[in-house]
Order: structure tokens, then sequence, then C-alpha cells
């Protein structure tokens, strides 16, 4: 049968999920986490829908796409179909035509397993490489070291603290305790934390939303930031080391974190709480023209 592009709906979404679930191992290739969609859904149930694509083949799902915005699209496909060549055209030529409402005309950038048949054919297509990203992957094997400092995990109370930290952290986010609870109120928070951390004098200094795609399999950090007015003290390390303990906690068998190679400062956080850099990765873009 022929490869089939849709758009899920609020009432599909969960039949993607399930599909990034099972395709997540810690021996395949880097790519996106049902936690990725989790975290979207602080902008709502229609809004994540809306940014969702899949394409499947005699009922199967084959592959999932994110539109994390209107121009980057966060790939993630079937480890048996990475080298599949007509699952690998089919995607090249919907993301290709605008009037299949994957991605608009000109300028885009598309996130996609490293090794998939997708690179060779965009290759061809013209499509060239962005800025390069560095995994990073904690075996979850072994007791994590204590944090140090006070640890918190984060409820409906606490709320607008983490959105608070959040926005300390990430220059122009907008992140609110109106999206933390809509992000909570999503069906994959049941497998999420948000842990803040603070200091001697209570404030709160770091914070991280951890997420789980079921016992034995890889748990995701997104996202971590500390805040802008306390760095250079540890903690972003501490909140890190928190994160994996918890995912420890609730049985994941790693953690995984993809963070822009260009902030040598996180990278050299996460590898200083116990995390081993992958080969870079990058984006695939095609420019205006």
């Amino acid at each position: 049968m022929t490869i089939a592009l849709d758009r899920p709906g609020v009432d599909g979404v969960g039949a993607a999920v399930e599909a990034l679930r099972e395709w997540q191992d810690d021996g395949a290739p880097p790519q996106p986490h049902p936690g990725d969609v989790g975290w979207f859904h602080r902008f709502g149930p229609e809004a994540t829908a809306a940014a969702l694509r899949t394409w499947s083949r005699d009922g199967r799902i084959l592959a999932v796409g994110l539109l994390d915005g209107s121009r980057l699209l966060r790939l993630a496909i079937a480890p048996d179909a990475l080298r599949d060549e007509e699952t690998a055209r089919r995607l090249v030529g919907d993301v290709g035509d605008p009037g299949r409402g994957v991605l608009p005309e000109g300028r885009a950038n598309i996130e996609a397993p490293p090794g998939a048949l997708l690179h060779d054919l965009l290759d061809v297509e013209g499509w060239g490489t962005d800025e390069p990203w560095t995994p990073l992957r904690h075996d979850l094997t072994q007791p994590v070291e204590d944090p140090g400092v006070r640890i918190e995990v984060v409820g409906p109370q606490r709320a607008s603290e983490r959105a608070a930290v959040h926005r300390a952290a990430f220059e122009g986010s907008t992140f609110t305790e109106e999206r933390w609870h809509a992000m909570a109120a999503g069906p994959l928070y049941a497998d999420a934390r948000c842990l803040v951390a603070y200091d001697d004098r209570g404030d709160a200094v770091a914070a991280v939303t951890v997420w789980s795609a079921g016992p034995g399999k890889p748990g995701l950090i997104e996202p971590m930031g500390a805040h802008r007015e306390h760095r250079g003290r540890g903690y972003g390390r501490a909140i890190t080391l928190a994160a994996v303990a918890a995912l420890r906690e609730m049985g994941c068998s790693s953690a995984f974190v993809c963070t822009p190679s260009s902030l040598v400062a996180a990278v050299a956080t996460y590898v200083s709480a116990g995390f081993r850099a992958l080969p870079e990765v990058r984006d695939r873009t095609r420019g205006d023209g």
C-alpha cells in the first residue's frame, strides 16, 4: 500500500505518541521523544494536534513530525524504516510541496535521525546543514550523586515559581503559569516531573522538566535552565543531577538531552553531571531561494 500523510487531530495524538514511545532505544539514533510532544502541550491540546503530522503504510505509523514553529519540522522515523526508499521519497516529496501542509515555501529546517536515507535525498534536493547540536546521554544503571541543594517536585501550587525560573533562564521565553497548567493537564504529563532547585536563602535558582517514555526506555530532559542571576554557582549541575535521579526513579534506562554545540557552558554542565557527549548532529536547512 502507498504511504499516507495525515494530520492526526486531538483524538489521534495518542497513536503518534505511542509510535514515538516504541521507537525510543538507547542504541538507536537520537530522534524526537514523547516528552517533546508533552512539552509542546503547554500551548494546549488543539495546538499540539495541529503541529503533528504522521506518515503511515497499511495502518502502521512509519514517521511522526512535530512542527516546532511553522518552519522547523522535528521528524522521527521508525528504526526499520530509516533506510526505506519509499518512506524517504514520500517524506521528501511532502516537505518539498507547500500544498501538502507540512512546510511552507522558502526557508525551512528539518531535524531528522542520523543515518536516515532521507538525508541522502535532501542532499540531492539541495538542502544544506545548519549549526551543530550535541546529543548527550547518561546511563542510569548506577546511583546518582546527591545534588547538594534542596530540590522540590513542582505541583500546581508552585507553577508560577517554576515558570518564573524558566523565563529567567531563557531570554524571550513566553512560558507562564497558565502554560504550565496546560502542559500538566496533558496526558503525557503523567510520565513527567518538574523540579526546582533552591539556594540557602530559599530562592528558586534552577528548574527542569523530565519525561519518561516508559520503564526501560530513555528519558528526556526538556527543558533545563538556571536563573540568570544565579549562574556560575553550580546550580545547573545540581538540577541536572536531580533530573537524572528522577528519571532513574521512574525506571528509565538512560537520560537524554540535546543542546546547541555553541552553548559550551551547557554542554560542560551536562558532562560534569555524568553525561557522555555523542557525535554532533545538524538540522537540514533550505534557504529562502
